[in-house]
């Protein structure tokens, strides 16, 4: 697989095209952004961190009939993936209050919910990424009313799924963000799942186990990162 020009450079990753033009190359950075990105750094080695991680998990949802892009890691850094046209929607599942939920309503961090609280966002740096329901999306021509509802299906049972996997190494579902595109006018989950896009507290401590520590000056980010990647590549 050759691996040719790059077609596009985000916060996290880089996509380049490739001799096949149902195929690409994703390549993780240790670039970190937070705050849509007014916050800046690097963390050591997230790059592999996030591409492993990401591969090791898409293979397990794979397996419990989630479609999606991964196709196989290449290295440390690179994965082989489908040929995607995202949708322009962040998709967070929350299953406790934290982050900018608790600052925008007022709700203690933690706070779990009687079921997973479900979310939209528009992927778009200019406007803030604001939030959307679904009139928003349909209007805006983002997704029918169709995608969304599968879209909704695979978020929720990616979420079960995830809480499972993650509890039975000592973490914490708390929320995270995914995203999905077309694939042969297929829905597929794409981009990663990571400690970048994740909340994971410490079963035992709740001790924050994820960006966070980066966005508030926690401290032991790259050691934090490393110790979800073992857990979870010794699962």
């Amino acid at each position: 697989m050759q691996k040719l020009e790059q077609l596009y450079e985000g916060k996290a990753k880089k996509v380049f095209r490739t001799d096949d033009p149902g195929l690409y190359i994703v390549d993780y950075k240790d670039d970190a952004t937070a705050f849509n990105g007014v916050k800046k750094g690097t963390i050591a080695s997230k790059g592999i961190v996030n591409n492993t991680m990401s591969a090791i998990i898409f293979e397990m949802l794979e397996s419990k009939g989630i479609p999606t892009h991964l196709v196989k890691l290449l290295s440390d850094r690179e994965t082989l993936v489908k040929a995607v046209k995202i949708f322009p929607l962040e998709v967070i599942v929350r299953n406790a209050a934290a982050g900018s939920f608790s600052k925008r309503y007022g709700m203690e961090e933690g706070h779990v919910f009687t079921k997973p609280c479900l979310e939209f966002s528009y992927k778009n740096d200019d406007l803030g990424d604001p939030l959307l329901n679904d009139d928003h999306i349909v209007a805006l021509g983002l997704a029918s009313e169709e995608q969304l509802a599968v879209i909704r299906d695979y978020a929720l049972r990616i979420n079960d799924a995830l809480k499972e996997f993650f509890l039975e190494i000592g973490l914490k579902l708390i929320d995270f963000k995914i995203e999905f595109g077309l694939c042969d006018g297929e829905i597929i989950l794409a981009d990663e799942i990571s400690p970048d896009t994740c909340r994971l507290w410490d079963v035992k401590t709740n001790e924050k186990m994820d960006k966070d520590r980066f966005r508030r000056d926690l401290g032991n980010v790259e050691e934090t990162y490393q110790e979800v990647l073992k857990r979870v590549k010794n699962k």
